[in-house]
């Protein structure tokens, strides 16, 4: 048998991608999240080709308290949702609308969304990340997590599948880092 050095030299290229996949998790196109300080579960859309996270909510209102900004809104979700939610504004943030969706009358191409910080639960992994709000009631998910995000979580994801990371399982004191 002769031996050929081909077969060592790709293990030790693939070595560090290898350690870089086993770091990673993988999830699949739509995942079961927690929303922390919501005490609540839903769907979520994983989107590779979004930046940000949204999530859906209705009756959005900016006000002031204490001289910070804040945000009120209530979820978009079903009937069940009828409390307002009050967060800090983290900030605003401009989102590109789509062709069919341009406002002519204003010229702007842009839509300004608030933007809030919300702990997030997939899986094993709790990380707290930005999100801005907008009614998503027409979409069949009431959160959609982008690629901003989805580093946050080491994510790779898999289209083919659903659910992979099952129900979210992280302790309520785990840490928002690894």
């Amino acid at each position: 048998m002769k031996f050929t050095p081909a077969l060592p030299l790709l293990c030790l290229f693939l070595l560090p991608a290898c350690a870089l996949a086993a770091e990673k998790a993988v999830y699949g196109l739509n995942e079961y999240a927690h929303l922390g300080g919501l005490d609540l579960e839903v769907a979520a859309k994983l989107d590779t080709g979004a930046k940000t996270a949204s999530l859906s909510a209705r009756d959005i209102k900016r006000f002031k308290r204490n001289g910070e900004s804040w945000v009120r809104f209530y979820l978009a979700i079903d009937t069940a949702h009828k409390h307002p939610i009050e967060r800090p504004l983290a900030r605003v943030s401009k989102i590109k609308r789509r062709a069919s969706d341009y406002d002519s009358e204003s010229g702007k191409a842009y839509t300004a969304r608030p933007v809030i910080e919300l702990q997030i639960c997939m899986g094993q992994r709790q990380r707290t990340i930005d999100v801005n709000l907008t009614d998503r009631s027409a979409f069949q998910f009431p959160l959609l997590i982008g690629s901003e995000a989805l580093k946050q979580f080491g994510a790779l994801v898999d289209p083919s599948l659903k659910y992979a990371a099952g129900k979210p399982a992280c302790a309520s004191k785990a840490p928002t880092a690894e």
